[in-house]
């Protein structure tokens, strides 16, 4: 089940980003990208300035993503499901519950590591185009992605 996560579920959500972006952090060879070393105190100001969703399968959380909009973009961040319930299909749902929460904008955008070949590889099997890359911090190569929204460009016509 996707639904709306609230401040009460700051911590779990923060464990659970942990646990997920532990293979990135091999990847880059890197224990301090963002999201290892977020807070919960900054999982819950997002929580009041971003909509966050979470999976929740037998009453845990097992995923979350979050998401914002600027000048008609939803700006899509920290796709995350635990390792343990990976490769079936939680993050499709999540990502297709912010969508379409957010149906009214253009365009959805996000990023992911140049390395991250795997995520590279769901975001475009969602619809996803790089459209560049750049290094913006942790001496990380980002690859940058969108999707155009037609149903919302359509409906503006």
């Amino acid at each position: 089940m996707i639904v709306k996560a609230t401040k009460q579920d700051a911590e779990k959500i923060l464990e659970i980003q942990k646990q997920a972006y532990k293979r990135e952090a091999i990847t880059y060879n890197n224990n301090q990208i963002a999201p290892l070393i977020e807070t919960v105190e900054q999982v819950r100001k997002d929580l009041e300035t971003k909509v966050i969703f979470k999976a929740v399968r037998n009453d845990e959380i097992i995923g979350s993503v979050r998401g914002f909009v600027e000048n008609e973009t939803c700006y899509v961040e920290r796709l995350m499901v635990s390792p343990s319930h990976q490769g079936k299909g939680i993050g499709k749902k999540l990502m297709g519950s912010l969508e379409n929460y957010f149906s009214h904008c253009k365009r959805f955008d996000l990023y992911t590591g140049s390395k991250s070949v795997y995520n590279i590889r769901f975001y475009q099997s969602l619809g996803y185009k790089q459209y560049k890359t750049e290094m913006i911090r942790e001496n990380i190569n980002f690859v940058f992605l969108e999707k155009i929204n037609e149903d919302s460009v359509e409906a503006k016509k």
